[in-house]
């Protein structure tokens, strides 16, 4: 594991310094690593020909020393020199015992800079290098602090016991999920899936149903707190609660059709979301998913207005809660399914059901499994740097 330097533990005044005796080898290898062959560094008779009467070591190698103080002891590991000036004092002469020091004059906390006095002395005492730089000390990579809460894995499903909310509560149990199955007429559909579900691990209880209005904000608050009472928490939503589509012209609407689609499907999940968020912020992190539909996506469905006006503005809250709540570690997003195969469908006709079908690329209507997989997808690890999308499950209906 790499380890940084805390650069709150380096103070102005800390020096470190490391003893290094220059030998024959030190020249070669630097000569192979830079090319540098003066003979002057190389070549001991040329070098008698000269004032230095012997060979002068490579000035940046002894200065390359310094590298070794920055990177090994001050400050360390994490380090990153930026910037440096140098004066050369005198030759450093093959054979030198030099001690080679670093220390800091300057601290630059909002740059996390150092600024550093170096000086290489040799044997007698003598300054043959000086200088100053500047380094940079890289920050550690932050980890989340995990809370005992961390390993939740406990849905609440809004519209639980209808086609598509059987199926993703169905599919999440599966994936070890305890789910919260809600319904507001359906009690029947929904104990018979809470029993399914706790079917799956007799001794252990992994789902409850909970009847509730979720339009409004008591009925969402006895989700939340049936999640916390048999579960401990929650750590995923999805909101899947919808009225069935009852195609109207605008002449024939009244604002009440309007009214109950924005109810269900907008305000039920802006309840649900504003409820559930607090413990999500508290425990580091939480997804939710809401479903939408290929309606906002394609051609328009004359008489369709309600419900697609209300999925297109869950689907403009979602991306807004997706930004707001993300630095949190909440990802927000939804699936937009096309046409599927559930009583939802009940009142579309068969001719109308099979023109749809083969108009996907996929020639078919969808299945609840398909909405219910990219759900899962979206809870699981590999979705964690996935938020504010809207992932079409619609065999190709709707193609970007």
């Amino acid at each position: 594991m790499t380890v940084f330097t805390d650069f709150d533990d380096v103070k102005e005044g800390d020096t470190a310094s490391i003893v290094k005796t220059i030998t024959d080898a030190d020249i070669r290898k630097f000569v192979e690593l830079t090319g540098d062959d003066n003979p002057l560094h190389v070549d001991a008779e040329y070098a008698n020909h000269t004032p230095f009467k012997e060979i002068v070591v490579h000035g940046m190698l002894g200065a390359s020393f310094i590298s070794t103080v920055i990177g090994t002891k001050l400050p360390g590991p994490g380090a990153l020199w930026v910037s440096q000036s140098f004066e050369f004092c005198l030759p450093i002469r093959l054979g030198d015992t030099l001690t080679v020091a670093c220390t800091v004059v300057r601290k630059h906390v909002r740059d996390r800079l150092l600024e550093l006095e170096m000086r290489i002395t040799n044997e007698h005492g003598q300054t043959v290098l000086k200088g100053l730089g500047k380094v940079r000390l890289l920050e550690a990579p932050k980890t989340r602090a995990v809370s005992p809460l961390a390993a939740l894995k406990v849905a609440i499903v809004t519209g639980g016991a209808g086609g598509i909310g059987r199926v993703i509560c169905e599919r999440l149990a599966a994936d070890g999920y305890c789910v919260v199955v809600n319904y507001l007429n359906s009690r029947d559909h929904a104990e018979a899936l809470v029993c399914q579900l706790n079917a799956i691990e007799p001794a252990k209880t992994r789902a409850v149903a909970i009847q509730a209005d979720v339009s409004n904000a008591q009925g969402c608050a006895s989700l939340n707190d049936a999640a916390h009472k048999h579960f401990g928490g929650v750590s995923a939503l999805i909101n899947a609660a919808s009225p069935r589509i009852v195609a109207k012209p605008l002449a024939e609407m009244d604002w009440a059709d309007m009214q109950q689609h924005l109810d269900v499907q907008l305000k039920s999940a802006f309840l649900a979301i504003q409820t559930v968020a607090p413990a999500m912020v508290a425990n580091g992190g939480g997804r939710i998913v809401c479903i939408t539909s290929e309606a906002i996506d394609g051609t328009p469905v004359s008489g369709w207005t309600a419900y697609a006006t209300a999925k297109g503005a869950l689907a403009t809250m979602s991306r807004y809660l997706a930004a707001e709540l993300g630095p949190h570690g909440i990802t927000v997003n939804c699936v937009s399914p096309g046409m599927t195969d559930t009583r939802f469908i009940s009142g579309t006709s068969e001719k109308q059901q099979l023109i749809a079908a083969r108009q996907k690329p996929l020639r078919r209507l969808g299945e609840p499994g398909d909405t219910a997989g990219v759900v899962a997808f979206l809870l699981s690890d590999q979705a964690a740097y996935v938020t504010g999308q809207s992932l079409k499950v619609n065999g190709g209906g709707t193609m970007s």
